[in-house]
């Protein structure tokens, strides 16, 4: 049944009548606009009528009648892209105000799909940031290159800065824990990180629980991969041409497809659970992840679980707010040899991967030809062990308090550690390495440490009417402890101990085992600042400099300023 609509169209943020707003009935061309004073009147078919409520710079709203005849509507302004707020070393800033190179990427925009690492949500995303992972060993780390290098020396690589966390680890947080990604770009950016952003900065920040009721989200996928192309090698027919053509050549008389045989069509399944809410002065977001994938070679892959626990609380009057970071992660891994894919490409494609013939019983039954750097590659992956687990962990507590409205002080100490075990066997029986050391067996272990302390005091204010200042002075500790220990052995009376007994290797016996280990550690101090000036929403300046020292530097240059300026004109 027909009726008559009412009511007022005001702004969310001030209160304002708005005049000129459209009214316009869902699925139709009729409708009508606000007057003057923010009101309107329209005529709509039926309770289940639905009124979509636009204005220029205005979000479109849409209200569903019901049995009401009196509407009023609320419009938020729309967010531009001006206004967006991006995040930036030790802070964040309007994307107006911002001064240099700066690329966002938010949850909404990150890649979907068969998702297994957290550079692979951007990758494509920021232009001049190439991530690339050569083959499909999901083990594999990335390359982050950045504008291309800029160094010829170890750090190639972006500084990575997880919720504060300097030199985080990205291995240590799932990709569906990610909120957004902000990559600096350029040296006015990154310039308050010191020498380690010189390859330039990624800034990844985590999701966080808000008010309001509690949620439980789950999401999970199930993926299959498989090897699109290979090296174009010759067939068994074609090898066989071949040799007749020349007149030589050795055909075993099978049909073999080599890549075939290492590869295998890798099936990941991944899951999420979370749990997020919160009241007036807590919020707080816990989750776990478990993944399981699988490689394309034989015997690789790897199985994950991390979790992750981020909890804020304010008191003193929302003065001071404590910020409580954790995260674990324990992973086992197959790493495989990717020898084996060479061996592949020129192994022969008439021999049979394994022969009842006697003669091969002392390879474990696998065919073998008695070549100089000419092995059987699936013997490489199927008699040979090389896998290790991990353990990645990180606790991060910030404090921050509201001296006035405009300043505030903060204080924030993380730590984070790893620990790397690894584990490789040579079967006694393996024509590749083992059998000429009777069996070998090696044993790795890497354990890295590093605490952060850094304090911060940030000013920002109104100097006068059009001219906003924000002032940052802060204060870095942070210390690094990197130790392990390595041995490897050979000549076992058995394979049944693999890597797990290494004193059985008689080598250590005859004095040719080796044991190896190492420890070293570094410090590194800095003193940081940086002022922005907003001039009238037109003019803008960004200075920062950071004075950094290391035990690291040269012994004449121990400590090195690292000064930029960026100046931006609203030109519109």
């Amino acid at each position: 049944q027909e009726k008559t609509v009412t009511g007022v169209v005001t702004s969310e943020d001030t209160g304002e009548p708005l005049p000129g707003v459209n009214i316009v009935i869902e699925g139709t061309f009729q409708g009508t606009a606000t007057s003057g004073d923010g009101t309107y009147s329209i005529e709509v078919p039926s309770s289940e009528t639905v009124l979509l409520f636009s204005a220029i710079g205005f979000s479109t709203q849409s209200v569903a009648v019901g049995d009401r005849t009196t509407i009023n509507v609320e419009l938020p302004p729309y967010l531009t892209a001006v206004d967006e707020v991006v995040v930036i070393g030790y802070g964040s800033q309007q994307k107006k105000e911002v001064t240099s190179s700066v690329a966002n990427v938010n949850s909404e925009e990150f890649n979907k799909g068969n998702v297994t690492n957290p550079e692979q949500l951007i990758q494509g995303k920021v232009a001049g940031l190439s991530i690339t992972k050569p083959g499909g060993n999901p083990n594999q780390g990335f390359n982050i290159r950045l504008r291309g290098l800029s160094t010829v020396g170890d750090n190639t690589q972006p500084l990575v800065v997880i919720d504060g966390v300097l030199g985080a680890s990205l291995d240590n947080v799932d990709p569906n824990d990610i909120e957004s990604m902000d990559v600096l770009k350029d040296g006015s950016g990154a310039a308050i990180y010191g020498t380690r952003g010189s390859s330039g900065v990624i800034l990844v920040t985590t999701k966080k629980g808000r008010r309001g009721t509690s949620r439980v989200s789950y999401n999970g996928y199930v993926t299959n991969d498989m090897v699109a192309k290979t090296t174009n090698v010759m067939t068994a027919g074609e090898w066989r041409t071949l040799s007749q053509e020349v007149g030589s050549g050795t055909d075993f008389g099978a049909n073999t497809d080599w890549f075939d045989e290492t590869t295998q069509a890798s099936l990941s399944h991944v899951h999420n659970l979370s749990l997020s809410g919160g009241t007036e002065k807590t919020t707080y977001r816990a989750s776990i992840n478990y993944r399981d994938n699988q490689g394309i070679m034989l015997n690789t892959g790897r199985e994950q679980i991390n979790g992750r626990l981020n909890i804020t609380q304010s008191a003193l009057n929302d003065k001071l707010t404590f910020t409580l970071n954790l995260s674990v992660t324990q992973r086992e891994a197959q790493y495989g040899f990717t020898e084996a894919f060479r061996y592949a490409s020129i192994y022969n494609p008439t021999a049979p991967v394994r022969s009842d013939d006697a003669a091969y019983d002392m390879y474990d039954g696998y065919f073998q030809q008695i070549l100089f750097d000419y092995y059987n590659p699936v013997q490489i992956l199927e008699q040979n062990i090389n896998e290790g687990k991990d353990r990645l962990s990180n606790i991060s507590l910030r404090g921050a308090y509201n001296l006035t409205d405009d300043l505030v002080v903060d204080a924030f100490y993380s730590v984070q550690s790893e620990n790397n075990l690894r584990g490789r066997y040579y079967d006694k029986n393996s024509y590749w390495v083992g059998m000429n050391r009777n069996g070998l067996a090696a044993r790795n272990i890497y354990t890295s440490y590093n605490q952060l302390f850094e304090s911060t005091i940030n000013w920002d204010g109104e100097l006068s009417s059009g001219f906003d200042l924000e002032v940052l002075g802060g204060y870095s500790y942070q210390d690094f402890i990197y130790e392990g220990f390595n041995a490897e052995g050979g000549d076992f009376i058995t394979d049944a101990f693999t890597y797990n007994n290494l004193s059985a290797a008689l080598d250590f016996n005859n004095g040719i085992g080796s044991i190896d280990s190492y420890k070293n550690s570094s410090k590194l101090i800095a003193f940081f600042g940086r002022v922005n000036m907003n001039i009238n929403d037109e003019f803008f300046v960004t200075a920062s400099a950071r004075y950094e020292g290391s035990t690291r530097f040269g012994a004449d240059n121990k400590w090195g300023l690292f000064p930029a300026v960026g100046v931006g004109w609203d030109l519109s």
